[in-house]
């Protein structure tokens, strides 16, 4: 029984054959002339994509649904459960048996369905879906490609047609067979985190809208500006690191209350923001603007005498330079701003201090207001409000990571409603429509199959998709293309390479959304743990295993992750070794590689020039295929961090280190490397184009682009527009 599944599961050509096996080879059926003598279809089954074709291999009529490739010999009924269309039944007409009375309109597996077993059902043999979103047998590993499995099973009009395999992607881009070697010491459920609600996602989705939305007016308002691109986006990020309240996105108890993030990033800008110029007129414009903002902003300020004498001495100095001297050349003109910022910069800064201050503690203030109101609205939605527990004793025992588990029991969940459009699955609630491609779809049908223990039946399933979708989405932004490079992820052919070579099976910064192992740490234990996540990395305590680190980019983020490297390689005697990719940002120099490379457990570095490798993009849930990859415009600094056990196991040797090296190579040869899904990059040659400077705020403004991978080359929002805002991240775990 478990072979003649895995052939329904796998031979997906066979099953979406004609009943003939040949009429559907032609094409799209045509009905003959013999065809349109027979009672035409109703208008119900034709909207619903039917038609009455003709075989001429049977030389009689059968029906073909353009919209799911199926064909039948009798009559189609209308409502009938597609597992293609309606992979959940949604739409199917009641069931005769007592089955109406499920939830969602769902109707039970099929009892050939529940005698499936196999390897991947060791975990849950008890509480294995009775409705599954696909019908894939549970145990059988799907989309492999096995040459048995290949073999087309065609179908006969005297044998009742096979039910329609499910969506299988044309490229995959995990692998979630792999089995962690990942040891920690026994936790107890997570009882600070409310289980996710649609209702709670919804409201969290507006306010952090509006905060975005204050955020705009503050910077306009005060400083004359716009925030800087992805900064809100950084700023979440930078605040989850030292973060102590109980809300999974808005900050609401940290310290210090400004952040030194967004300050840095507003205070770029200011006067203005500095574009990436390509031509000498450009180069004499931005060279003007500047000089004309800071002395506006001196004299519109309570600046000191000496500070207004300073700036509008430089500010007429250069002026009369620009009216006087037409003949010069780019880098002219990119010298004398970089001597007007270093002349006015300290100045300006010094009297737009305050004012920048006062936009990041108004944000935060609003952030935890919003956080304490939305806390009160989602307890009142539980059942049985949790009160405070005593905290639990650690537990001794070691055991093989598992997902994050909520103590606090989920309540009903509203439906959520599903259906197809073309290649994205659209999941929609109160008029808020989410968007996943299919073969994402189906990935987190499995990852919740897999780590899901309270929702046997998949009733909640659809629900918390949803608000797994939407918290991603809220927290990337609404702008075009926003977003796309804050959650980049290495090649497959690099992850098979870490796992063959170096034994590595889990990563210590993902999302469900762009994991390739099923063990995984994240930013949001409350609706990833559903789908395999374990928890934010520095909460996460490893005793042994090798682990890939990816982290977002952000300085903060990756101090404190080397802090907790360090913590973890010292006090365990079991073999533990992370293998680290970090941009390898020279100058000047960040602090956490800097750590990195003095470190004692440091046992090889290993540099991948820029431009000679890529990264996956963080919106490879929705965005098109040949925009899967692109380009890394900064180097990237591969790090092994291992104590003596793990060095002994999975140490660098130079065989393995040409394998990883092999597989850059290998996976930056593709064409759809070329484009960038985000973010555009810049050119060589453009690296020049900017003022140079040994301060890091400055460079973070002119640096030649903003880093890949959950490398978000937010500084290259456009050709002739750039960003002040640090490169340095991408959304994973805090």
């Amino acid at each position: 029984m478990s072979n003649d599944s895995q052939g329904l599961v796998k031979g997906e050509a066979a099953m979406m054959l004609a009943p003939s096996g040949s009429a559907s080879s032609q094409g799209p059926p045509l009905s003959p002339s013999t065809a349109s003598k027979a009672p035409e279809l109703p208008d119900e089954l034709v909207q619903a994509g039917w038609s009455k074709c003709w075989s001429r291999r049977e030389n009689r009529p059968y029906y073909f649904n353009r919209f799911t490739n199926q064909s039948l010999w009798e009559v189609p009924v209308l409502g009938q459960h597609d597992v293609i269309s309606d992979p959940l039944g949604l739409n199917a007409a009641p069931a005769e048996g007592g089955d109406s009375n499920l939830g969602n309109g769902q109707r039970k597996r099929r009892s050939s369905e529940e005698q499936g077993g196999g390897p991947n059902s060791f975990k849950r043999a008890k509480v294995e879906p009775t409705t599954p979103i696909s019908p894939s047998t549970p145990g059988v590993k799907p989309w492999s490609s096995a040459p048995e499995d290949k073999q087309a099973q065609s179908a006969t009009p005297t044998t009742p047609s096979p039910a329609p395999a499910p969506y299988r992607p044309a490229v995959i881009y995990w692998d979630l067979d792999v089995q962690t070697n990942a040891v920690i010491r026994e936790q107890a459920p997570a009882s600070h985190h409310l289980p996710p609600h649609p209702e709670i996602e919804l409201q969290r989705a507006q306010l952090v809208t509006k905060l975005r939305q204050h955020y705009h007016e503050l910077c306009h308002q005060r400083e004359g500006i716009d925030p800087p691109r992805e900064s809100f986006n950084r700023w979440l990020l930078e605040r989850k690191v030292i973060d102590k309240g109980h809300d999974p996105l808005l900050p609401s108890d940290c310290d210090p209350v400004i952040s030194p993030s967004m300050f840095r990033e507003v205070m770029n800008d200011i006067p203005i923001r500095l574009s990436r110029i390509k031509y000498k007129e450009e180069a004499r414009k931005l060279l003007f603007k500047y000089a004309e903002a800071a002395k506006k902003m001196i004299d519109s300020r309570n600046a000191s005498p000496e500070s207004r004498k300073v700036v509008k001495w430089n500010a007429e100095d250069t002026m009369n330079w620009l009216r006087r001297d037409h003949s010069a050349s780019k880098e002219d003109y990119m010298d004398r701003l970089e001597h007007l910022r270093q002349q006015c910069g300290p100045h300006v800064a010094a009297v737009a201090k305050d004012s920048v201050e006062g936009i990041c503690s108004k944000i935060y203030q609003l952030s935890a207001e919003y956080s304490r109101r939305l806390r009160q609205t989602h307890l009142s939605l539980l059942q049985d409000p949790p009160t405070e527990a005593c905290a639990s004793p650690p537990q001794s025992r070691l055991v093989y990571c598992y997902p994050v588990r909520l103590a606090i029991p989920s309540p009903p969940l509203p439906r959520v409603e599903l259906h197809f459009e073309n290649d994205m699955a659209c999941l929609r609630f109160r008029g808020e429509m989410v968007k996943v491609n299919r073969g994402h779809f189906s990935k987190l049908e499995l990852l919740y199959r897999y780590s899901c223990i309270d929702d046997p039946r998949f009733d909640k399933f659809l629900s918390r998709v949803w608000c797994l979708l939407k918290r991603y989405q809220v927290m990337f932004g609404s702008g075009a293309n926003e977003g796309s490079g804050l959650q980049g992820a290495l090649p497959v052919l690099v992850f098979q390479t870490l796992n063959r070579q170096f034994g590595v099976s889990f990563e210590c910064f993902a999302s469900p959304l762009n994991c390739y192992f099923k063990q995984f740490c994240s930013a949001f234990p409350d609706t990833d743990g559903f789908f395999g996540s374990r928890g934010p990395f520095l909460s996460f305590c490893p005793v042994s295993g090798s682990f890939e680190a990816n982290p977002p980019f952000c300085e903060e983020l990756m101090d404190a992750m080397v802090t907790h490297f360090e913590d973890l390689l010292d006090q365990s005697s079991e073999p533990l070794s992370f293998i680290v990719f970090v941009p390898e940002w020279r100058d000047p120099v960040t602090p956490a590689l800097t750590r990195m490379e003095g470190s004692r457990f440091l046992r090889h570095q290993l540099s991948i020039p820029a431009y000679e490798h890529e990264y996956r993009s963080g919106s490879q849930h929705i965005c098109k295929r040949d925009e899967m990859y692109y380009r890394a415009v900064h180097g990237t600094a591969v790090l092994f961090l291992q104590n003596d056990a793990g060095f002994a196991k999975w140490a660098p040797t130079p065989e393995r280190l040409a394998e990883l090296t092999a597989a850059y190579r290998a996976s930056s040869t593709r064409i759809s490397s070329l484009s960038s899904p985000g973010p555009a990059h810049i050119s060589p040659g453009d690296r020049d184009s900017a003022p140079k400077t040994s301060d890091r705020t400055q460079s973070n403004v002119l640096s030649p682009g903003g880093h890949d991978d959950n490398n978000n080359n937010d500084n290259n929002s456009s050709g002739d527009s750039g960003s002040s805002s640090s490169p340095r991240d991408k959304v994973s775990t805090v």
